[in-house]
């Protein structure tokens, strides 16, 4: 006879498939326009570790907070690493190949602004995202990228400035 499954581990299934449900899709753009060179992996990765996290979040309701703020992390990671990567490679690659699923998720009137938006330093570009993309408040994006409110500030204006300037030279 089986045993009875664990209210907490079916609390924890259920959780995460509402969760997977409703944010998969918006975590994905999060991690393509972040500049994820492999956004699925990063997002499975951010599922896998809230799965199991899960048992030691203090609110449930913050999930999807913690989720994206894993998958910042997470892509910040992997953008170090491709870069020490790619200083010990002796022919580093011309030009960057965009996976098809990034492509798919990105309308042609977007790629100028995307270019624009891979040219920006990191935080920058993190700023920007979160905020104009996911409308996130001052005080969600401090947390997604563990910064200070006025740091936000700061990497949103400086990213702005930049991102405008690189769109008008480019008209």
């Amino acid at each position: 006879m089986p045993a009875p499954a664990d209210p907490a581990e079916l609390e924890r299934e259920a959780g995460l498939a509402g969760l997977f449900e409703l944010h998969y899709s918006s975590m994905l753009r999060l991690a393509v326009l972040l500049g994820a060179d492999d956004p699925e992996n990063v997002v499975a990765e951010a599922y896998y570790q809230i799965y199991r996290k899960w048992r030691r979040l203090r609110d449930t309701e913050a999930a999807e907070a913690y989720l994206r703020s894993t998958v910042c992390n997470l892509t910040r990671m992997r953008i170090r690493h491709l870069q020490v990567a790619r200083k010990h490679v002796e022919n580093p690659p011309e030009e960057t190949v965009v996976s098809a699923e990034s492509a798919a998720l990105l309308r042609d009137d977007q790629r100028v602004l995307i270019d624009a938006l891979q040219q920006l330093p990191a935080r920058q570009r993190e700023a920007l995202v979160l905020r104009h993309w996911l409308g996130l408040k001052e005080g969600e994006i401090a947390a997604a990228m563990g910064i200070s409110s006025g740091s936000v500030k700061t990497h949103t204006a400086r990213g702005l400035a930049a991102l405008t300037q690189a769109m008008e030279a480019r008209r």
